[in-house]
């Protein structure tokens, strides 16, 4: 049986409350491998999870809003590149998309036929969208070799933003967190490993919920890249609904850009990293995307702007980082990697060009993060 599948336009939709009602159960197991084959073929997949409330999304983006709205000095109050803007905020035009200049990178969208490529990110130009980082970790029961990556979180200042501020965060962040980990979970199952596979390797990891934000009365013409083509060095990316259209990505098997759409309620994206491809030797490809103002967009802001005219007009992505611990030994899972050369050797087979064949070295978890940052010039 192939280990992969030919993707539709349509992300697989899988059900975590049946892996939750009975972790054992055939069903539940037909869940973990279909999670498994949708991560191999598209790197994402669409999850739902009936604990996760919309509501709380909606209250999330309404305090991003109000507080991306505030003046560029109080924002850059909260930076903190003493710590390679691993907590508090990261204001426009700083993080520039690590693909501009890195040639395995570039490789990919060369090899993209040229109606599927992304936005043109040749000059490496920093992106237009600002960004916050809240941890969302449990402490560690040892000392870190990293302690940059796991700095204290940065409460903003202003009255009627502080107050909200951290019941707000924590309650979708735990929403996130709880289901990406659960994801996890069943990821492992799905390709033969036991369920805790990664869920302990990412127990102590410094988990972020990192929501961006651009401004589309500065930044709101068609085309415009608010983030550029790029892959997440952490382990899981977990998305909750934006209000505005934009993200692509790419599905690994085909190529093809997906104009993504979560279903309302509570469903969420999640896109495979870095550290995924890493411990898996390549089974699990870290998935491109980007973030453009589209037609989309556009309809979006328009109606807003006719509906609701004292609203900010600011994009938030309600983003969630799932990462391994930053102590943890990044080494390939040898049965993982054994799978993966069978996955490439069938996309060979298929026609299809992957590049160059890609070396996960062993390192610490840190030392791969201290890497991505230098690459997206968050860290000198």
């Amino acid at each position: 049986m192939s280990l992969t599948e030919e993707p539709a336009m349509d992300l697989p939709i899988i059900d975590l409350d049946v892996f939750l009602a009975a972790p054992t159960s055939p069903a539940a197991l037909d869940e973990c491998a279909k999670a498994a084959r949708a991560l191999i073929t598209y790197g994402a997949l669409v999850l739902r999870d009936s604990r996760v409330a919309e509501d709380d999304n909606a209250a999330f983006l309404d305090l991003m809003e109000d507080y991306f709205a505030q003046p560029v000095e109080a924002l850059r109050r909260d930076e903190r590149p003493e710590f390679n803007y691993q907590v508090g905020a990261t204001l426009e035009n700083t993080e520039k998309p690590k693909c501009a200049v890195d040639e395995p990178c570039l490789d990919v969208i060369r090899r993209l036929a040229p109606e599927e490529r992304p936005l043109d990110i040749s000059g490496h130009h920093p992106d237009p969208k600002c960004r916050f980082f809240w941890r969302m970790g449990e402490p560690a029961p040892y000392a870190t070799r990293f302690p940059g990556l796991n700095a204290d979180n940065v409460v903003p200042e202003a009255n009627g933003i502080r107050e909200r501020w951290t019941p707000v965060m924590t309650k979708w962040g735990e929403s996130m967190k709880s289901a990406v980990t659960s994801l996890a979970e069943m990821a492992a199952v799905g390709m033969g490993l036991p369920a805790e596979t990664f869920s302990d390797a990412g127990r102590y990891g410094p988990h972020l919920l990192a929501p961006t934000a651009s401004d589309l009365n500065k930044y709101g013409a068609k085309d415009t890249i608010l983030a550029g083509f790029h892959t997440d060095l952490n382990f899981l990316t977990i998305h909750g609904r934006s209000r505005y259209p934009g993200l692509h990505i790419w599905a690994r098997n085909t190529g093809r850009r997906i104009a993504v759409k979560i279903p309302a309620g509570n469903h969420l994206l999640v896109q495979a990293g870095k550290q995924l491809e890493h411990l898996s030797g390549g089974l699990v490809k870290a998935g491109f995307h980007e973030v453009v103002v589209n037609d989309s967009t556009l309809a979006t802001l328009a109606s807003r702007r006719e509906n609701l005219p004292d609203r900010p007009a600011i994009r938030i992505s309600s983003t969630f980082f799932w990462t391994l611990a930053s102590d943890f030994d990044l080494v390939p899972i040898p049965a993982l990697a054994e799978r993966a050369r069978a996955v490439r050797d069938e996309q060979v087979q298929r026609g299809r060009d992957e590049g160059e064949l890609a070396v996960y070295p062993a390192m610490k978890v840190g030392e791969q993060v201290q890497a991505e940052l230098k690459h997206i010039a968050l860290m000198a």
